[in-house]
């Protein structure tokens, strides 16, 4: 299958050596706005740079969109427009308009659109994903050291709209409420952020994320009835904590608890799921070129990508209000 890249900056470069390493595509070349970058590209990896999106469209099948985020409806469109599947970077698109029109887009002219959140892939996820049943208490933390790149979009849409989506997928219930609060420390928009979902089914979700912090850190912990479940996205572990009925010849040595004569006693169990070492961005490249072969639905959706961001959206407008009030 011809998939051609738009954008070849840091992580286009990295999608780059990803599709070379998955044997269904074929790598047909890049188009990036850079003169200079583009040639260097081209010579490193051995592909053809294109002079123009157009020209890149022309030949592929696929798309890979990985510019800058103001430029993804733009090359979306087109792409589409030019009969061509698109997979996407996070955030979709930059505003909530732009999403519903690739929506539109991709839906009348039967096109699959997959959008890069990431972290579904991340095998440290995927490993505690079959023990998520039904969440109702949780809570993240993302954080990252300063790095200038990426001052260009509030930490909201950089960093938390990870969590947001991972948190969306395993509750599979509307959003209710949300409370936030941010500050800038070193840039025009929130550096620092907090936000609280409260879900119709109950379930509320505790969102810290800052890109000024010491050290990197991304971990999300999930409640639910007899059990907890503790995934850190960065170091690729997983562990579970859950209760089950105590048996009648307990092991002197596993931990059980006495929960009285109305409940009896159920027994702690401890398990680390064993985590695949899997590239997470080749994961989803390569799940989207299945979806586009056998005609289903890819993993992380359009409508996903559009969820994420208006809950990433409607946090930053809380913030923003809280922010003019003290201002």
């Amino acid at each position: 299958m011809k998939i051609g890249v738009l954008g070849a900056g840091h992580l286009g470069k990295i999608h780059i050596k990803c599709i070379k390493d998955i044997p269904e595509y074929e790598l047909v070349g890049f188009y990036d706005p850079m003169p200079e970058n583009a040639a260097a590209v081209s010579e490193e990896h051995g592909i053809k740079s294109f002079d123009t999106i157009e020209a890149l469209l022309a030949e592929v099948e696929v798309v890979d969109i990985v510019t800058p985020t103001l430029s993804h409806f733009e090359c979306a469109e087109k792409a589409l427009n030019a009969g061509k599947h698109v997979f996407i970077e996070k955030p979709v698109t930059n505003t909530l308009d732009e999403a519903r029109q690739l929506i539109e887009i991709s839906t009348a002219k039967n096109l699959k659109m997959q959008v890069g959140h990431v972290e579904r892939f991340n095998p440290a996820f995927t490993a505690a994903a079959p023990y998520l049943k039904e969440p109702m208490f949780i809570e993240t933390h993302r954080l990252a050291q300063f790095n200038p790149r990426g001052l260009d979009v509030p930490v909201v849409l950089d960093l938390m709209i990870h969590d947001i989506d991972v948190i969306l997928h395993a509750v599979g219930s509307p959003v209710k409420n949300i409370s936030a609060s941010g500050v800038g420390v070193v840039a025009d928009t929130p550096d620092i952020a907090n936000a609280r979902l409260e879900f119709e089914n109950g379930c509320v979700a505790n969102l810290t994320t800052s890109r000024i912090a010491v050290k990197n850190m991304r971990k999300s912990r999930f409640f639910q009835k007899d059990a907890y479940v503790a995934v850190d996205f960065l170091e690729k572990k997983s562990e579970i904590v859950r209760l089950q009925e105590a048996s009648g010849d307990e092991n002197p040595f596993s931990l059980v608890l006495d929960l009285g004569e109305d409940k009896g006693k159920k027994e702690i169990i401890f398990e680390n799921p064993k985590v695949e070492p899997v590239n997470a961005i080749r994961q989803e490249l390569f799940t989207f070129h299945q979806a586009i072969q056998n005609n289903t639905t890819p993993i992380v959706t359009i409508q996903d990508g559009y969820e994420a961001l208006k809950v990433a959206h409607d946090i930053l407008e809380i913030i923003q209000a809280n922010l003019k009030k003290i201002g």
